[in-house]
């Protein structure tokens, strides 16, 4: 067990150390079997956490995002966290100022991320399979620039279902109704 855990420490590090030496923008860490983001990365980074517009963090066991990630990596355009286990985020998430994608599909949301509601360049939303009844449909149709909203695999109400356009001006990703049983 230990020898696997040293692999994917290696891994994660030869991960971070390429992006910092190669300046990339954006750092992929999907498949690392990360229970936390680890706090050894925000030192290893610090020289190009400005730089860094995209993350992949998903297929990982994280329960959670701290806002010190969120406050670390501010200039993010695409975050990924799909195939998690969040079922929350952190308040910060509205500072980033120039997100326009997040994918939170295959985690443990139970209901919309409302800090997401207020992040100013949010076009991409995929919440696909999570466990969301609700949704406020009210702040999601005042998103601005949204432009595709991915609910299929959810619980949601069927007052989501007349969410229509002209209603809100953007597409909004649904599973087939399920046809009523007859009694």
């Amino acid at each position: 067990m230990h020898k696997r855990m040293g692999e994917a420490v290696a891994r994660v590090a030869r991960k971070v150390n390429d992006t910092v030496e190669n300046k990339k923008d954006s750092l992929d860490l999907a498949n690392c079997k990360l229970m936390t983001f680890p706090i050894g990365i925000y030192k290893a980074m610090r020289s190009v956490t400005e730089g860094i517009r995209r993350i992949s963090l998903a297929n990982n066991e994280l329960k959670s995002i701290t806002s010190r990630f969120v406050t670390t990596f501010s200039q993010l355009t695409e975050l990924n966290l799909a195939g998690n286990y969040l079922h929350r985020l952190p308040e910060e998430i509205t500072s980033l100022l120039h997100l326009r994608a997040i994918d939170l599909s295959r985690n443990r949301f139970r209901r919309f991320p409302e800090p997401l509601a207020t992040v100013p360049a949010l076009e991409t939303i995929d919440l696909e399979e999570n466990e969301i009844a609700e949704v406020p449909t009210d702040k999601l149709a005042s998103m601005a620039l949204l432009r595709s909203l991915n609910l299929r695999a959810n619980p949601v109400g069927p007052e989501v279902r007349l969410l229509v356009r002209p209603l809100v001006p953007f597409d909004l990703l649904l599973s087939p109704e399920e046809p009523i049983p007859k009694a």
